[in-house]
């Protein structure tokens, strides 16, 4: 860390820039070649022995806020290079494992009578129970140092013969906020402690075999439902309910058990597994069956063990559905839901409720925060594959979700096709499968391929008992007509753009109160239920600026641009999506699923999405 003391103590006491230190001038000689003159580089990488510091400005309006990204070499940790399967897991426990020293040397900065920026402090993510693709933490090639130094900025390149090249690193992502004119103690945050809680990681770390190992076992499970009849596995022993205002499990929680009949063993671990189909989950108030619910979606994600769900495993293209007030929808074919509209086509059904358009009328606007918004986006997660519907009517538009027979001898003229009379052919026609909380109503019942109930955190298969009930009311129970499932629409350029209209500067920002404003939008992600972290929202607002600015046609592939865009992360990593040109956005970023990113751009209301011939 010499040359960075020496960058900082040459620094004015009250700067607030520490330019010098970004950019990272060195003189160069080369003993080797003695006949070459000395040359200045500039690399913002500094050396604690074998330890590299990146430290580079977070944006323009955080000088004193540099971002550090720490490479420490897996050999010194002890770690093999990670396979695919379990790179994001043995980082994200080293993340965790890390995060204990930056909170000790923030324990010796805290003073409560000051703020941050008069202390220091250090910024580190910290994550919930998922294991998130994030650039926070991430294992890259990093470069050796391979030169000692000379007096002030002067470097001497080795010239042993000894050749250096990139090594495998654990990098870890941080923050640091510098204190106001206090140089003497931003120097010894960056020069001192901080390099001293690395190598009291270094030491202490006790290896990521338990963390690869589960890694694996989650892997193996995901792969098994994949090529199997069941969407869902929830282990036996896992504790779904969460700790009141927090995700941690519940203390002294009934732990779950499957059902006796449903009870499956999947490479050891024994559990419940839910079956392709329709799944009804119902119960008493309080009986735990939303609680289980969550727990299946949450199953998206792996989770770290202490989680309490690390072995609940879900189809990972599930999308949790609900009726969404007010959300903008763009010539989608409702259909198999909605069988005509007041002045309009339910086959190319647009609208934008909450700008209050004088193009729908006023019976349109009470449907669309109800039935109309849920029929959209069960339609939307059918178009970006989604296999898994997972629905809480707690959450529902009640005229959607059921009409009984009666309502439906009475009511001849009735617009809306309850989702009842489409489940079953949502999954025999495409193979989508849902689960559903149902506690008011037994219309799904008679539809439903299992039945669960859950009492006190119980759980039993009623499938029989449910059946016997229903047969006297299944008589006169006319289905539907097959339905047309297909969207045709496209998307075009014009208006597909960070740059709001007339205006040749950017805008993105995050609001805290779920919404993403990206040029002249202001999209409302609420509705999104199965993000997990707000680091998300501000990759979702990267990833929608990278495609907008990176986009050369007019009739815009939006699948072909999403897949692109994701094997470049799997190539490069997360971190080429963020822009220190957005100063609202915070520099953390984990990875969304492109159910939720598809999710998003439907939900933008000055896109140019037109109908389409198929």
């Amino acid at each position: 860390m010499k040359r960075l003391k020496n960058k900082i103590l040459s620094m004015e006491p009250d700067t607030a820039s520490y330019s010098a230190m970004y950019e990272g001038s060195m003189y160069v000689e080369d003993p080797s070649h003695p006949t070459i003159d000395p040359y200045v580089d500039h690399c913002p990488i500094y050396y604690n022995e074998n330890v590299g510091f990146e430290i580079t400005v977070t944006h323009k309006l955080a000088q004193d806020k540099p971002t550090v990204v720490i490479g420490i070499p897996c050999t010194a940790l002890g770690i093999a290079i990670p396979d695919s399967s379990t790179e994001c897991a043995e980082a994200d426990f080293c993340l965790r494992a890390f995060k204990k020293y930056i909170d000790e040397l923030n324990d010796e900065l805290y003073n409560r009578s000051r703020p941050d920026v008069e202390n220091g402090k250090y910024y580190i993510c910290t994550p919930g129970g998922e294991v998130i693709r994030r650039n926070s933490a991430y294992f890259a090639m990093r470069p050796q140092k391979d030169y000692t130094y000379g007096p002030g900025s002067t470097v001497y390149l080795l010239a042993d013969g000894v050749a250096r090249p990139p090594v495998m690193c654990l990098c870890i992502r941080i923050q640091v906020q510098l204190p106001k004119k206090k140089l003497r103690r931003a120097l010894r945050m960056l020069c001192k402690d901080l390099p001293d809680a690395v190598d009291r990681f270094v030491s202490e770390f006790g290896g990521t075999e338990t963390a690869a190992a589960l890694a694996k076992k989650q892997a193996a499970i995901r792969a098994w439902l994949k090529n199997s009849d069941y969407c869902a596995f929830v282990a036996n022993g896992s504790i779904l309910p969460r700790a009141k205002g927090t995700d941690l499990p519940m203390p002294d929680a009934v732990p779950f058990r499957s059902a006796p009949d449903d009870e499956i063993e999947i490479f050891g671990v024994k559990g419940m597994g839910i079956k392709k189909g329709v799944t009804v989950i119902t119960g008493g108030g309080y009986s735990g069956k939303s609680t289980l619910l969550d727990a299946i979606s949450a199953g998206i994600y792996d989770h770290v063990t202490g989680d309490g769900r690390e072995l609940c495993i879900t189809d990972d293209s599930a999308v949790t559905i609900s009726a969404e007030d007010g959300r903008s929808v763009k010539h989608v074919n409702i259909s198999p839901f909605i069988k005509w509209l007041p002045g309009g086509d339910s086959r190319d059904f647009s609208t934008d409720h909450a700008s209050g358009s004088t193009g729908i009328s006023r019976r349109e606007m009470r449907m669309i925060s109800g039935s109309t918004s849920q029929a959209a986006n069960i339609m939307e997660a059918v178009e970006c594959d989604s296999k898994l519907l997972l629905i809480d009517e707690d959450r529902s538009a009640t005229n959607f979700m059921i009409r009984d027979r009666m309502m439906k001898e009475l009511i001849e003229k009735e617009p809306i096709t309850p989702f009842t009379d489409r489940v079953n052919e949502l999954y025999k026609a495409h193979g989508v499968s849902t689960i559903l909380v149902i506690g008011g109503s037994g219309e799904y019942l008679s539809v439903a391929d299992k039945v669960y109930m859950m009492e006190d955190y119980l759980i039993r298969d009623v499938t029989e008992k449910a059946k016997n009930i229903c047969c006297p009311y299944n008589t006169n129970n006319v289905l539907p007509h097959p339905a047309d499932w297909k969207q045709c629409r496209a998307l075009y350029s014009d208006r597909f753009s960070s740059y709001p209209e007339g205006s040749g500067t950017e805008r993105l920002e995050v609001s805290e109160m779920g919404s993403i404003i990206i040029g002249d939008e202001n999209t409302d992600v609420r509705g999104l239920h199965d993000i997990v972290s707000p680091r998300q929202l501000d990759t979702l607002g990267f990833m929608l600026r990278y495609l907008e600015v990176t986009n050369a046609d007019r009739r815009i592939d939006l699948d072909k641009k999403i897949n692109e865009m994701y094997e470049r992360i799997d190539d490069e990593g997360i971190d080429f999506l963020y822009s220190p040109f957005f100063t609202t956005c915070e520099r953390f970023l984990d990875l969304p699923r492109k159910q939720e990113l598809t999710a998003l751009i439907n939900r933008m209301r000055k896109i140019n999405m037109v109908k389409s011939t198929p």
